[in-house]
């Protein structure tokens, strides 16, 4: 009876065996055959068009990504507000509707204020300035401050500088602003500091601007030229002042909950792939500054640089009110290791 019983035991094993090898096998064809479709299909959005380096950047990580991964992780971009606003995109990687996006900073405000210190006006002189603190110790860590609230930042996209374009005049001092009605991102500093150059903030969503614009409700707005272009403004703006009062870095955040299921080798490629793909995302910044400005002036716009030493002056306070402790404000911590960073690329 007993080896009645172990013969059929080593029977059940047998088949057990095979059938446990089939599976196995069964499941790495499975898993070669989705690395081929992409395992992990990831989708990002922007606010902008889509032949702004916000998309074009995020379509090269998209690239890269498939490249690094054999296919294994796709990222499927969506532009021009199609997934929403860049609020409603934070939102989205927290509740994973999204898994990735670039933004500016300002929305960021609802979560940290470790991103306040870029939103001080004429903060740096260059773009190469800049981009050295992005590129920091100091930048890193901003970068990573909101990690603790489901965002994991992977590379600094940007973009560029904000210049003011309006119906009235060109803006050579800051007192060419007084009465003007301009629009402006919902963001106090900014805010503030057209203020106190004389000029009335009007903060609204970028997809009314336009018609706000068309309808004489606002005078003017301001944005980088690569936004004032493929958006259009030329149509409804006769002056392009290139006061280059605010640098807009766009930081790359990736859903924390989607990345830590990531396997370790993807999440390396998608960091990779994020970083590389900053650079080019740049340079596509600077080319369209440049060609950006030589279409608004082909199609009629004026454009004049002023200096910028009275606007300097002018917003000078935004600082004492600004760079202190407390919720709101900016770290003064933050704001001087900035500015060593600042010094050391002058």
């Amino acid at each position: 009876m007993k080896k009645k019983i172990l013969a059929i035991a080593m029977s059940v094993a047998m088949c057990a065996g095979i059938f446990a090898s089939y599976v196995s096998k069964a499941a790495e064809t499975s898993v070669a055959e989705e690395s081929t479709q992409g395992i992990f299909k990831m989708i990002a959005g922007t606010s902008t068009p889509d032949t702004h380096p916000y998309v074009l950047g995020m379509k090269k990580i998209g690239e890269l990504i498939k490249e690094k991964t054999s296919g294994a992780v796709t990222l499927e971009v969506y532009g021009d507000l199609q997934l929403g606003n860049e609020r409603d995109l934070i939102e989205g990687l927290r509740t994973g509707s999204v898994q990735m996006t670039c933004v500016t900073t300002a929305p960021l405000s609802d979560l940290t204020d470790t991103f306040l210190v870029f939103d001080l006006p004429f903060l740096f002189e260059t773009t190469d300035i800049a981009r050295s603190v992005l590129d920091s110790e100091v930048g890193s860590e901003i970068l990573n401050s909101v990690e603790n609230q489901g965002l994991v930042g992977l590379s600094w996209f940007e973009n560029g500088f904000r210049n003011i374009t309006n119906n009235k005049q060109p803006i050579e001092k800051p007192e060419d602003l007084k009465g003007m009605k301009i629009r402006t991102i919902e963001n106090q500093m900014h805010m503030a500091a057209f203020r106190v150059m004389g000029a009335e903030p009007t903060p609204m969503a970028m997809s009314q601007v336009l018609t706000a614009l068309q309808q004489g409700i606002v005078d003017g707005q301001e944005n980088p030229v690569p936004i004032i272009e493929t958006d259009k403004f030329d149509k409804v703006q006769k002056y392009v002042s290139m006061t280059g009062h605010i640098y807009s870095p766009a930081p790359v955040f990736i859903s924390k909950d989607y990345f830590d299921a990531l396997p370790a080798e993807y999440k390396t490629a998608v960091k990779e792939a994020a970083i590389e793909a900053a650079i080019y995302e740049r340079e596509q910044i600077d080319i369209q500054t440049e060609s950006g400005l030589k279409a608004l002036e082909e199609r009629g716009m004026e454009v004049n640089f002023p200096d910028k030493s009275a606007f300097k002056e002018a917003t000078a306070s935004i600082y004492d009110t600004y760079v202190k402790e407390g919720d709101g404000f900016v770290s003064p911590e933050i704001y001087a290791r900035v500015q060593e960073v600042i010094a050391e690329n002058k």
